[in-house]
């Protein structure tokens, strides 16, 4: 391959696996040409200009409300626009494949390649399919999917590859004496990592806040707990730190591969990266999927792993400081039952995730190339 198109935007749970995915085409291409389609104002557009060596283009677009709206018809236009602005970069950047990981921006982008005849790949990171899958998976000459149950979701698709998360190939490569040294903490002393994504999770701030009295049952596990930035200023206005000696409050963690490494238990949502990250590394969760994501996907996720008895599911209605603390507590206390959660999340795990996407894409490009 020598130039691949990546598109793909609006959260982490998005932006990530393309990242991973150019790395691993890049690692075994070296001299490969990488680009980016994705908006001037979402995520992408902070996230992906700081890696190196790709370039970044931009479109307009929006999502469909789900709702009848006057809004939808500003949305076609939009996306009508999208299709073209998306026709001039492929043909001016010539990718020997474009890739789909989500967002609405990839719409656009992957149906003006399809247009202009080039290959095409999407990957779906969730249990449920998102809307831009559906409406693409008619369309794109691969879909790669997370999770094998999904699969099922795509009749209408022309070809469908299990592959799993390739953020799973980054995760798999990290440092636990790393993680160890960045938190200070000794090699035999036990870790439980509690966080809500990169912004943080209200629900779950507020269940940590009501149970910490109880941290002094266990003086010998570390707590870690990743507040997200946005709280971390009133959650720490709440805490005398003193009177936690085993509590570690950080607003981010920028090293969150090495710190999964040497963690023992987590308390998370269940995005899909985090999902990979976990069952990539065999780790024992527990899941507060969060309600305010499309389709609930989150939840049907953290079902995914709680049905395999690799997790266990509290939902955030469900979630306060006493029945969060039950949960943990009870699985702190029982090695042999996080070890048998550790082994059901690593059997459904694909730490060669990127890999099996890199050998689809040169298929893909190898098919292109070959005369009619």
């Amino acid at each position: 391959m020598k130039r691949i198109l990546l598109t793909g935007g609006g959260t982490g749970g998005h932006i990530y696996p393309a990242l991973a995915i150019a790395r691993a085409v890049r690692e075994k291409h070296p001299g490969v040409e990488i680009g980016y389609i994705g908006t001037d104002n979402g995520l992408e557009s902070k996230i992906v200009p700081k890696e190196e060596g790709i370039q970044f283009f931009t479109v307009e677009i929006q999502g469909f409300r789900r709702s009848l709206s006057w809004e939808n018809v500003n949305t076609v236009r939009k996306f009508i626009r999208a299709v073209s602005k998306s026709k001039e970069y492929i043909k001016k950047f010539q990718p020997d494949v474009v890739v789909g990981t989500g967002g609405y921006v990839s719409g656009p982008a992957v149906f003006a390649a399809h247009q202009l005849n080039i290959p095409t790949m999407i990957h779906e990171q969730n249990a449920v399919l998102g809307l831009t899958t559906k409406f693409l998976s008619r369309f794109a000459d691969v879909v790669a999917v997370s999770l094998e149950d999904t699969s099922k979701q795509l009749t209408s698709a022309k070809k469908v590859v299990y592959t799993g998360n390739p953020r799973a190939t980054e995760v798999i490569r990290a440092d636990r004496q790393k993680g160890r040294e960045s938190l200070g903490i000794a090699e035999n002393v036990p870790v439980v990592l509690i966080f809500g994504g990169s912004r943080g999770a209200k629900a779950i701030n507020q269940a940590v806040l009501s149970m910490l009295p109880k941290l002094s049952s266990l003086p010998g596990v570390r707590f870690v707990y990743v507040t997200g930035e946005v709280h971390y200023q009133d959650i720490t206005s709440k805490i005398n730190g003193s009177e936690y000696p085993n509590l570690d409050i950080r607003p981010f963690v920028y090293n969150m591969p090495d710190v999964l490494a040497t963690t023992d238990l987590v308390v998370a949502r269940a995005g899909a990266s985090t999902l990979a990250e976990l069952t990539a590394l065999g780790l024992p969760s527990i899941l507060i999927p969060s309600p305010y994501v499309t389709n609930n996907h989150q939840e049907a996720n953290a079902r995914v792993l709680e049905e395999q008895g690799a997790a266990r599911l509290l939902l955030e209605r469900d979630c306060s400081g006493e029945s969060l603390w039950n949960q943990m507590e009870a699985l702190i206390l029982d090695p042999e039952e996080r070890k048998k959660m550790s082994e059901q999340a690593r059997s459904l795990g694909r730490p060669e995730a990127a890999t099996l996407i890199v050998e689809e894409l040169e298929q893909l490009a190898a098919s292109a190339n070959v005369p009619s």
